[in-house]
């Protein structure tokens, strides 16, 4: 099985390109924590007792936890269509008797070794980051000028362990569809979609909703003088009722496509149409496309909305000093979550687009033009663009209240309405080129031949 894993890793390369970075940020990230974590156990209680703040121990915990969570979110999204555009060749292998173990023993070879070829290139990157991250914070007065990065290999191997681990736990959840079911019925699983989400699943997404929603109950209750307790637990709040989200994406969807729509189908009667049909009836795919700009959107918002509020508290109280160095933590912690999510959304409109050439062969040979094509795909890339801004937005607006009512008393939170317009910018500069970029790629070639299979 591991040959056969690192054959297909060389036959289909593109395919574990958003896997590989993923993976590589995961690396690069708790290694960068790890090394901060090190550097407070090794430094001399002297220097402990010189800095000022929370401290590394509790920037790096607080920074880590939720690195890790969306690391898990990503690399289980990139893992999966990389499973995807191997469905044929996995379900061929279930045909010839290879059992689900081997499948999933194949799945986490392929998972292994997209690790530990990132490895050494994340260990750099996160031993760099985090000389650069503890400079910055003793030119803060948050860490004491005395403090180091040892240069033991322990936080580089835990970092290695670590995202190991979230790799192969990820390989339970992306494994599952082409595991679970017969032989037979795999070969045609990647061709169709069911009507409907699982009972199972539906269930589970209300459950995680329940606790998003008591995480931000949290958030709102603690005291006005724990602000970066509420504003964590509204941060991993906001998370949680993403991934609620994603695992209710396909009937929410399909419900906010309906209503979005029905205008687009008035003002593009041919495009918009055709479009509105195939995001309503590939709700599963769609919900697999809107789900990381959501991502995207909703945790940038909480961020942005969360510290505007704060700094406005603040101001308020007359307790500013402080207010700046809080802005800095949490535009680092910003930037940091961006950085997967914006992954996560490329690599998931790319894959979602490319495995579309077959039916995009198909309709050019009942008459459609490449023309007809891409301005059905920008009328698709825009109503993915507005769905996922609106999930996002939802989750944000929810985020941002919660906290706002533990700092200033008031479920209004301070909104800096121009940044989060830059936000929905680059939501959007993110989606529809990649959707359009990749969809000029799919529509090329003879479509007889990529119907026949003959090209993928």
């Amino acid at each position: 099985m591991i040959l056969i894993a690192l054959g297909q890793m060389r036959r289909r390369p593109a395919a574990f390109v958003g896997l590989a970075v993923a993976l590589f940020l995961a690396v690069a990230t708790v290694t960068l924590f790890g090394a901060l974590l090190a550097a407070d156990v090794t430094a001399a209680e002297a220097d402990l007792d010189t800095a000022a703040g929370p401290g590394l121990v509790v920037i790096a915990g607080a920074f880590g936890e939720m690195a890790v969570l969306v690391a898990f979110f990503v690399v289980v999204n990139a893992l999966g269509f990389a499973l995807r555009q191997q469905h044929r060749e996995l379900a061929l292998l279930r045909t010839i008797a290879a059992t689900p173990r081997q499948v999933r023993r194949l799945v986490r070879g392929q998972v292994v070794a997209t690790a530990l070829l990132v490895a050494v290139p994340g260990w750099v990157a996160g031993a760099v980051a985090a000389r650069r991250f503890l400079v910055e914070l003793q030119r803060r007065g948050m860490a004491a000028p005395g403090v180091r990065v040892p240069g033991s290999p322990v936080p580089m191997l835990a970092a290695l362990a670590a995202v190991l681990a979230v790799g192969l736990m990820a390989t339970a959840v992306a494994a599952r569809r082409v595991t679970r079911i017969a032989p037979a019925a795999a070969l045609t699983a990647s061709s169709t979609e069911h009507a409907r989400a699982g009972a199972p699943r539906l269930l589970a997404g209300s459950g995680v909703l329940v606790g998003g929603g008591l995480l931000l109950r949290l958030s709102a209750t603690r005291p006005a003088e724990q602000p970066d307790q509420a504003g964590q637990a509204a941060l991993l709040g906001s998370l949680v009722l993403l991934i609620a989200v994603a695992l209710v994406g396909p009937p929410a969807a399909r419900a906010l496509t309906t209503v979005l729509g029905a205008p687009v189908r008035v003002a593009a009667p041919r495009a918009g149409w055709l479009a509105d049909a195939n995001l309503r009836g590939y709700a599963r795919r769609l919900s697999s496309a809107v789900v990381p700009v959501a991502l995207l959107v909703g945790l940038s918002g909480t961020m942005v909305i969360m510290t505007s509020t704060a700094q406005h508290a603040a101001s308020m109280k007359a307790t500013s000093v402080t207010s700046d160095t809080d802005v800095w933590l949490r535009q680092t912690e910003l930037a940091l979550l961006v950085c997967f999510a914006a992954v996560s959304t490329v690599n998931t409109l790319i894959a979602v687009t490319a495995e579309r050439r077959r039916e995009f062969a198909l309709l050019r040979l009942v008459g459609a033009t490449r023309v007809q094509l891409l301005c059905m795909l920008t009328v698709e890339a825009v109503l993915t663009a507005a769905l996922g801004v609106l999930l996002g937005a939802a989750v944000a607006c929810a985020a941002s209240a919660a906290f706002s009512v533990a700092v200033t008393g008031s479920a209004m939170p301070r909104v800096p309405v121009a940044t989060c317009g830059w936000i929905i910018v680059g939501a959007a500069a993110l989606t529809v080129p990649a959707i359009l970029v990749t969809g000029l790629r799919a529509v090329r070639g003879p479509a007889a031949e990529l119907v026949g299979g003959g090209r993928v």
